[in-house]
């Protein structure tokens, strides 16, 4: 176990980024908590015998490299991540430390790849987004899935929630997203991002979950759209998520409610991935608890394995990409139960 080395975690006092403190310290890590509010983060190193705390700004770029001094890695916990995603990767490099974000927005993933790849790269400096449960977990379970395929006509990935109680920042980022698409809807197919007009409803799909089946809205497009094909030749990649979920997601009346010891919500997920290369077809089924507090031992992990350099390259990267998807999700255990089907024909 890692023991004593600093990481920050920006927006530390939201739903995740609570976790991902947590987390931290449970496996040996200093967490330096960083944010724009020093009511909040004084309340939060409070609570963990007190953490040192530095306020900073996404606004303020000298603030960012005054936080992140002396501090071994970074982690962005702030969404809407269109706006922290850029400024805090900037002071990431500036520093010479890697970054890690859990973003969900497909937009801002985009952003990281597109406009920070090459400078990553030539500074030696890792930068994995979207390392959580929507595009991080789909990412390494569509790697696992391939095992030795080079190349795979398709990849369909279908979020089973039993609900969803979505943070203000999963909110704040849905909203930032849809204005950035201009009431468009987005789509990885034929090889590329598309983004389309369509005022008709998702179509409602019927998915053959391991429990049973449920009805799942096709094209309910996810991360996944951006980090599986930033890695992996497949030109049609596919993301389902269950109607109930999709139903919470729209009316958001209520965050989620602690149940356990750990703070995790009541709700549960299933993420089923299929891959299909001519007419075979390889799957893989991953199931847990609490699609916000899993975000925490994902990133965490990803985290522990940069700083002991157990990954394949430095930019920016997915987790798909950067490490040994199966090893990983082993690592993930006592998490995630992942389950790696027979092949079968499609």
């Amino acid at each position: 176990m890692i023991t004593g080395q600093t990481v920050a975690v920006f927006g530390a006092y939201g739903h995740t980024g609570r976790f991902v403190v947590t987390e931290l310290r449970d496996r040996g890590f200093t967490p330096l908590l960083l944010g724009r509010d020093a009511e909040k983060l004084q309340a939060l190193a409070a609570s963990h015998q007190g953490l040192e705390h530095r306020v900073a700004s996404v606004d303020d770029p000298a603030s960012l490299d005054a936080a992140l001094k002396d501090a071994d890695a970074v982690i962005n916990c702030a969404g809407p991540f269109a706006s922290t995603g850029g400024p805090v990767i900037e002071a990431a490099l500036r520093a010479g430390i890697p970054y890690l974000d859990v973003a969900a927005e497909i937009e801002a993933n985009l952003d990281t790849f597109t406009h920070y790849a090459d400078r990553a790269s030539d500074a030696g400096v890792a930068v994995v987004p979207a390392m959580a449960f929507f595009g991080g977990l789909g990412d390494l379970l569509v790697t696992t899935a391939m095992g030795d395929w080079t190349t795979a006509d398709e990849a369909h990935v279908a979020y089973g929630l039993s609900s969803w109680h979505p943070t203000a920042g999963t909110l704040a980022s849905g909203t930032v997203s849809r204005d950035r698409r201009d009431g468009r809807r987005v789509r990885y197919t034929g090889g590329r991002l598309e983004y389309y007009l369509d005022e008709s409803d998702l179509p409602a799909l019927n998915w053959d979950f391991p429990a049973g089946p449920r009805t799942v809205l096709g094209g309910f497009t996810m991360a996944d759209v951006v980090t599986v094909p930033s890695h992996l030749s497949i030109p049609e990649v596919r993301t389902y998520m269950t109607t109930d979920a999709a139903r919470d997601l729209a009316t958001a009346d209520a965050p989620p409610t602690a149940v356990d010891e750990r703070g995790r919500s009541a709700q549960t997920f299933t993420v089923d991935v299929v891959v299909r290369s001519g007419d075979t077809r390889r799957r893989v089924v991953a199931s847990g608890q609490d699609i916000y507090a899993v975000s925490a031992p994902l990133v965490v992990e990803a985290l522990h394995r940069v700083l002991d350099g157990r990954c394949r390259t430095t930019g920016v990267a997915s987790a798909g990409a950067i490490f040994d998807a199966p090893d990983f999700l082993r690592a993930l255990s006592a998490y995630v139960t992942v389950e790696q089907l027979p092949e079968s024909a499609a």
